[in-house]
């Protein structure tokens, strides 16, 4: 399971990035979603790895 948190903005970010944010459960800084470790997750996390952060649980 990867827990996965949203810790910067979306604002100005490019649209296809705000989509998978919300593809991913993700509204609001500080928000936490847990989502199974898989690589179509894993893909997500790596387009807005520079909003997000990781912990695997």
């Amino acid at each position: 399971m990867l827990k996965v948190k949203m810790i910067k903005s979306k604002i100005a970010c490019k649209p296809d990035q705000v989509r998978t944010l919300e593809a991913l459960g993700l509204r609001k800084i500080r928000q936490e979603k847990t989502h199974d470790d898989n690589p179509v997750i894993r893909g997500m996390i790596y387009k807005v790895r520079h909003l997000v952060e990781v912990t695997e649980s």
